[in-house]
């Protein structure tokens, strides 16, 4: 595993990085890859980081309507020693580039090494893993993030269990990365007090959204 100093690894070994200003708003929870950037299986590799089509347009979106913009990722592959934070900082820097390219930035960004089965100290069920909404909180507690209005879009069932263990409005599942043959387990997420909906990408989130809809 690479030995970065890990700048923004907080006390639990979570990676928490504030890139906005602290404000009451909503956010816009996003997962990472196969949500922002095409999936490639423990992606580390710059040359490998590639946006999703719409990806940067909905972001940007968000950014016009005043919501705080959070990229919560599980990151078992530093867990499990596959990289490390210095190649997770690379991927991290390639998607910051990309997305000021298209008018676009985040709020935050939340990663989570934790696995049961990835190596010591990581290797157990943690409260930042999704579907716990660890990630969430921290960011919000960090931004002033209104939880209530807010939503979570993901690629797989556990973004959407963190959305509604959050107490997020609702979330978007979508068929990119991981997304086939997870959307009716995604969809039973829903109750009364959180809406999911379904959607083929991150491109076509910005008509389900109440927030970037209206």
């Amino acid at each position: 595993m690479a030995n970065a100093a890990p700048t923004f690894v907080d006390a639990d070994g979570v990676w928490v990085e504030i890139l906005g200003d602290r404000r009451s708003a909503p956010a816009l929870f996003l997962d990472r890859d196969g949500v922002v950037v095409v999936e490639t299986h423990y992606l580390h590799e710059v040359e490998k980081t590639e946006l999703i089509p719409g990806a940067g347009e909905t972001i940007a979106l968000a950014n016009q309507r005043g919501l705080h913009v959070v990229l919560v990722t599980n990151q078992s592959g530093v867990g499990r020693g596959y990289y490390g934070w210095a190649e997770f900082q690379a991927v991290q820097d390639k998607i910051v580039a990309d997305l000021a390219a298209l008018g676009a930035h985040m709020d935050a960004v939340c990663a989570c090494p934790h696995h049961p089965e990835a190596e010591a100290p990581y290797g157990r069920e943690h409260a930042d893993r999704k579907p716990n909404p660890g990630m969430l909180l921290k960011a919000a507690d960090a931004l002033g993030i209104a939880l209530a209005p807010s939503w979570i879009v993901g690629d797989l069932p556990t973004d959407m269990g963190a959305g509604r263990n959050a107490g997020l409005a609702g979330g978007v599942h979508v068929l990119t990365g991981f997304g086939p043959g997870q959307r009716d387990a995604a969809l039973a997420h829903a109750s009364a007090d959180f809406q999911v909906f379904g959607a083929h990408s991150i491109d076509g989130v910005r008509d389900l959204i109440p927030l970037l809809s209206d």
